[in-house]
């Protein structure tokens, strides 16, 4: 492997990892802007190195890293559905599943 493929891979590795905060700081830009300040510690979850709450999604059978709003909501509840429903006031009562 020569110096100029050694250095297009390197190149194209940083690229990458731009692209991965860009996304990260994106997501976490537009999380706050829809939630606004977010309240995950307020009702005692666990977090992750962004303050997102860490929660298991009932809907989706899922670990998840979400902002949660003043009202309990994680950033991906959805109104009207049962499973999120539960969830929400699972959050607020302090009994909703984490990792």
């Amino acid at each position: 492997m020569g110096l100029g493929d050694r250095f297009r891979r390197v190149i194209r590795q940083q690229a990458r990892k731009a692209g991965r905060e860009y996304a990260r700081s994106k997501r976490a830009y537009e999380e706050g802007r829809e939630w606004g300040e977010n309240h995950a510690a307020e009702f005692g979850l666990p977090t992750d190195d962004e303050d997102r709450g860490r929660v298991v999604c009932r809907r989706h059978a899922e670990k998840r890293a979400v902002a949660v709003n003043a009202d309990g909501e994680p950033a991906c509840f959805d109104e009207g559905h049962p499973d999120c429903e539960g969830c929400a006031e699972d959050v607020r009562e302090g009994r909703v599943q984490t990792w």
